[in-house]
């Protein structure tokens, strides 16, 4: 590749990077400039650690079989089982241990270096393979996220040429550089997503991190807790509590998120959350089919659970509508991204009262003027409560029993939740 070619790639990569090109759109076009200037590849792989709940890192592979180029991700490579023995079977798992940024072997030459993915490469019709790691800086790694892999393949008889293996060299690691800059801002959302919320995460990102600026905004409110875990807690086995508020706050948040609602916060065991459809009535409705569906999965979680021997409880619930301020609270060093006002601490108050009105389910009198007809028809009044810290008493309601017990008031519900608007 002539200098005017390389640094035409290198300026491409810089512009990708800045545009936030992912590794998929980078790799396509990286194989196809390549290609274009004479370095043949069969087979690229560049991936990436991140930080991720679920996966430990994700990139983009192509191969000349198909021309095709395919994003994936991985689970933990560390520890035990198939993925993290085939991992330390690697040949990159070797070039981490050596401390060395490049590994190059020439199958006809060098042998396959005993990796049995080597081998099924060669085995395959590929004649050569350079495998690089770019590492970071140390302030810039974040848990796993120190490096960013690449591995290359050539089906050429001789393999690279030097000239080849020069090129891979000098632009690798701008490619590498610019799947770092993607991989942090996709690190960036997850953090904020998992920990602050969707609809909070996006408020943060898009700038609005100053203190004491809050939106007011009128929204359905939902608190809900677990029936029983301080008796639970003080019972189980220390190493089930994790587990188990760990199904049952997915059984809820899933079906929060499921219906459009965005998880503000855990608090122990409790989950508060935010509907903010413009229309009352249409977050409302969403409220409920939310419930509606939390009410299955825990149905579904614990017959799971109770088949495993592990204790089981169910989840109530509360739900209120009114203005909150929705904006960052708190220090210049700790800020919260949260909601507060009178009608926060109402909606935990009410769902605190489903203990002494056996309900799993209190929706507030404001709320229920705020439905629709089909639903507001199917909350009935529990009765006249006065909630602590507030100086009046007004009704709560709940679902009618009639649908509690199933049958067809139970499915007439259910269609009235699932009906179009």
């Amino acid at each position: 590749m002539i200098q005017s070619e390389t640094t035409a790639f290198l300026t491409w990569l810089v512009e990708q990077g800045l545009a936030g090109a992912d590794a998929p759109v980078l790799l396509d076009g990286f194989v196809q400039r390549c290609t274009d200037a004479g370095l043949h590849l069969s087979r690229a792989v560049v991936f990436i650690d991140t930080l991720h709940p679920i996966f430990e890192g994700g990139g983009a592979r192509w191969t000349d079989d198909g021309n095709a180029v395919e994003a994936f991700t991985y689970g933990r490579s560390s520890g035990e089982g198939s993925g993290a023995a085939m991992w330390q079977r690697s040949p990159l798992y070797a070039l981490i241990i050596s401390g060395r940024r490049e590994l190059r072997l020439n199958f006809a030459r060098d042998g396959t270096g005993g990796f049995p993915v080597l081998e099924e490469m060669r085995a395959d019709g590929h004649t050569d393979y350079c495998a690089f790691i770019d590492r970071f800086g140390t302030v810039d790694i974040i848990g796993e996220m120190d490096c960013v892999y690449s591995h290359w393949y050539s089906r050429k008889p001789d393999g690279f040429a030097a000239d080849d293996l020069a090129t891979l060299r000098q632009i690798v690691p701008a490619l590498a550089l610019a799947v770092k800059a993607a991989a942090l801002a996709r690190s960036a959302l997850t953090l904020a997503d998992v920990y602050l919320g969707r609809d909070a995460a996006r408020r943060v990102l898009s700038g609005r991190i100053s203190r004491g600026v809050p939106d007011r905004i009128t929204a359905v409110l939902w608190f809900s807790d677990l029936q029983g875990y301080t008796r639970i807690s003080d019972t189980a086995d220390p190493g089930e509590i994790i587990p188990l508020l760990n199904d049952y706050a997915e059984a809820a948040i899933a079906a929060i998120h499921g219906d459009g609602g965005d998880v503000l916060k855990l608090i122990g065991d409790g989950v508060l959350a935010i509907f903010t459809d413009p229309d009352p009535a249409r977050a409302g409705r969403a409220a409920l089919r939310a419930e509606h569906a939390m009410r299955a999965r825990v149905a579904a979680l614990n017959v799971r659970r109770v088949a495993a021997g592990q204790p089981v409880t169910s989840i109530y619930a509360g739900l209120h509508v009114g203005e909150v301020l929705y904006g960052n609270i708190g220090s210049q060093d700790r800020l919260d991204f949260t909601v507060v006002g009178p009608a926060v601490n109402e909606v935990s108050r009410i769902a605190s009262m489903c203990g002494s009105a056996e309900r799993n389910l209190l929706v507030s009198a404001e709320l229920r003027a705020a439905l629709r007809e089909p639903e507001r028809d199917a909350l009935v009044a529990v009765g006249r409560f006065a909630l602590r810290g507030l100086n009046r008493a007004d009704f709560l309601y709940t679902l009618d029993p009639a649908i509690m017990e199933g049958g067809e008031a139970a499915d007439a519900y259910a269609q009235i939740l699932d009906r179009a608007e």
